[in-house]
C-alpha cells in the first residue's frame, strides 16, 4: 500500500489486450473474407522473430489470415521493395507491416514510405504521420495506441493532466501528439533535458520510450503518478526489465505497467486492430 492507503494498480496489459481481441474476433466474424496481415521479417534477429510469432498467433487466433515472409539478412533492399510492391498490389492483404530493425544495408526510410499509406497498419508511413500531426490519420502507430488504451483502463484522466513523455523517437512524437489532443499538457523530456529527476517530478503521468534500463528512478516519481513503461531491455544475466526500476516506482506510483506484460501486448493487439480497421475500409 502506498502511505496505508492506496492499492497501486498493476496495469495488466496482457488482460487488456486480450479483451479487444475478443472484441475484434466477433467482428472479424461478420466480414465476408479474413482480414489478411503480410510480415515481412529480414535478418535473424531472435528478439524480432519471437515477436513476428506472437503478432502471428495472436492474429491468427481472431481469425486474421496472416503470413510472414522470412527473408535472409543477405537480402537486397530492391528484393525487400519488390516485396513490399507484391504486398501493396495484393487484393487480400490489408495490411504489411516490416520488422525493425531492418539490416544496417537497407534504408528504414525508403522501405516505410514504400508501404500503400492504405496498407501501413504499423501507422509510420510519412502520410500518416502528417496526418497524425492533422488529426486525421488513417492509422495511429500501435504502441501509441496501446498507451492511450492503457491509461484509459487504469482510469487516468488525461484532461488538464501533466504529462512527461520521455524519449522522442518513434514512440514520444506521435504519443505526444495523442496525448496533447486528448487534454493533457505535455512536456517531451530526453537525455539533454536539465534538471531531467526535478522535470519528471513535475508530471502527474510519465510514459517513457527510451531503452535505457531503469532509467526512471524512486525519486523521479510524485505519490500517486500513472506510470506507463515502453522499454524492454535484456540484462547480461538475462533478465527483462523496462526503462523503469519497477519495484522502487511501485511504491509510490497509483498505476504502473509491468514488463513484460504492460505495453507489449496491447501494442499486438492494437496492430490487428489497424489491420481489422484495414480490412473493413478495403471490403467497404
Amino acid at each position: 500500500m502506498n502511505n496505508g492507503v492506496i492499492m497501486t494498480e498493476i496495469i495488466d496489459g496482457k488482460a487488456i489486450a486480450d479483451n479487444l481481441c475478443s472484441k475484434l474476433a466477433e467482428k472479424v466474424a461478420t466480414l465476408p473474407r479474413p482480414p489478411g496481415l503480410t510480415a515481412i521479417i529480414v535478418g535473424d534477429d531472435p528478439a524480432s522473430h519471437i515477436y513476428v510469432k506472437r503478432k502471428e498467433a495472436m492474429a491468427k487466433k481472431i481469425g486474421i489470415d496472416s503470413r510472414v515472409i522470412r527473408l535472409p539478412v543477405e537480402t537486397t533492399q530492391q528484393e525487400l521493395l519488390e516485396r513490399i510492391l507484391w504486398a501493396n498490389e495484393n487484393d487480400l492483404v490489408d495490411g504489411i507491416l516490416v520488422q525493425l530493425p531492418l539490416p544496417a544495408h537497407i534504408s528504414t526510410e525508403k522501405v516505410i514510405e514504400a508501404i500503400s499509406p492504405y496498407k501501413d497498419v504499423d501507422g509510420f508511413h510519412p502520410m500518416n504521420a502528417g496526418q497524425l500531426m492533422a488529426g486525421k490519420p488513417l492509422f495511429v502507430p500501435c504502441t501509441t495506441m496501446g498507451i492511450l488504451r492503457l491509461l484509459e483502463a487504469s482510469g487516468t484522466v488525461l484532461e488538464g493532466t501533466k504529462v512527461a513523455m520521455v524519449g522522442s523517437g518513434s514512440v514520444g512524437r506521435p504519443t505526444a501528439i495523442m496525448l496533447a489532443r486528448a487534454g493533457a499538457t505535455v512536456t517531451m523530456i530526453n537525455s539533454k533535458t536539465r534538471d531531467f529527476g526535478q522535470t519528471l517530478f513535475a508530471n502527474e503521468i510519465i510514459v517513457v520510450a527510451v531503452g535505457v534500463p531503469n532509467l526512471i528512478r524512486w525519486n523521479h516519481v510524485r505519490h500517486n503518478s500513472t506510470i506507463i513503461d515502453v522499454g524492454i531491455n535484456r540484462l547480461p544475466d538475462g533478465k527483462i526489465v523496462g526503462d523503469v526500476a519497477f519495484d522502487e516506482c511501485f511504491i509510490s506510483a497509483r498505476a504502473i505497467t509491468p514488463v513484460p506484460g504492460g505495453v507489449g501486448p496491447m501494442t499486438i493487439a492494437c496492430l490487428l486492430e489497424n489491420t481489422v480497421e484495414a480490412a473493413i475500409r478495403r471490403i467497404k
